[in-house]
């Protein structure tokens, strides 16, 4: 048998033959892998999308630009629910060819550090960071308030209950909202209303919540028509598409700094070159007039990266919001 017949070998003789054969194996897994790449790909990729209303908005334009430098379309599929973990495990459970991928978020890992989702970042390889979005802190345009402080003095008198609406418990938005009111002192003393996805202006101009706390798309119609205004970003630095709103720290929330970031990843073992295949059409699509147009339109920032530093920003990130879901009480 041919295991014997090795057996009988002396080391010396052993190891070169056998790391021969071994590099010639995997000489020719790398040429397959290329070839593959080089025509990925050769059906329609699908594209997992995991929210609504501005999410589901930039990802039909990301979809459509990608589309145009691939032989085959992008499609996005929404499959929301659970904060992410629905369409998390539906990408998480296809084959790692690059036909399925995840248009992704912070989610991944307040949906796992939740217990909503049972895996992690590590469950996917990272194709590219597209898009940045701060959460704003918005009122109606008659409220009175004109900053953070503002808030945090009508809390403090204790002449009213003020109500703050945020997507629901262990959401991005709550963590940033919980962040940014613990900081200024008021955190306890607050009503935290939850509302479902998209309801932000809604609730607030119906008077059922005093200040709302999400991304700044939903309000730009609002604000333009003059009904609700912006009192601040959540990012450490001001935000180029609101640049006359100050930073939620400068505003009284000292040291704040968070911003959602979306992106694609596909599940872990992706070929790298099929990676690398969609992280260039990514990078075209991000870098299009048509993306940049839209981005000036919704309301977010264009943040490329390339996988190796997005992965970096993903595991950073990690770390992060499992910390500050712990302080809350929500780590599971």
């Amino acid at each position: 048998m041919g295991t014997t017949k090795l057996s009988g070998l002396s080391n010396s003789k052993k190891s070169p033959l056998i790391m021969a054969r071994f590099a010639v194996i995997a000489a020719g897994l790398g040429f397959i892998g290329q070839a593959a790449a080089q025509g990925f790909p050769t059906k329609p990729v699908e594209m997992t999308v995991l929210f609504g209303t501005t999410a589901q908005t930039i990802s039909q334009v990301l979809a459509d630009q990608m589309s145009k430098s691939l032989p085959q379309p992008v499609v996005p599929v929404s499959r929301t629910g659970g904060g992410g973990a629905i369409g998390y495990t539906h990408v998480n459970g296809m084959k790692p060819d690059g036909y399925n991928i995840v248009w992704n978020s912070n989610s991944i890992s307040t949906a796992f550090h939740t217990g909503a989702l049972k895996v992690d970042y590590k469950a996917f390889t990272p194709i590219a960071r597209i898009s940045l979005e701060p959460v704003v802190v918005a009122v109606r345009a008659d409220s009175g308030w004109n900053s953070l402080n503002d808030i945090a003095n009508a809390v403090k008198s204790g002449k009213s209950k003020v109500r703050i609406g945020a997507s629901g418990k262990g959401s991005f938005t709550h963590m940033a909202t919980f962040s940014m009111f613990k900081r200024m002192g008021i955190n306890d003393r607050i009503i935290y209303a939850p509302y479902d996805e998209g309801k932000a202006p809604v609730e607030l101009l119906g008077n059922r919540v005093d200040i709302a706390v999400q991304w700044p798309g939903q309000f730009v119609s609002h604000v333009k028509a003059g009904t609700i205004k912006i009192l601040c970003v959540s990012s450490g630095k001001k935000s180029s598409i609101l640049p006359d709103v100050p930073t939620c720290s400068d505003s009284g929330a000292k040291g704040l700094d968070l911003t959602m970031w979306r992106g694609l990843a596909a599940p872990a073992g992706t070929p790298p070159a099929v990676i690398e295949r969609l992280q260039t059409a990514a990078k075209a699509a991000a870098e299009s007039p048509a993306f940049k147009s839209a981005a000036e339109r919704i309301g977010f920032e264009i943040g490329y990266l390339p996988a190796k530093e997005f992965g970096d920003l993903i595991a950073k990130d990690d770390a992060e919001i499992a910390t500050l879901l712990t302080e809350i009480g929500l780590k599971k």
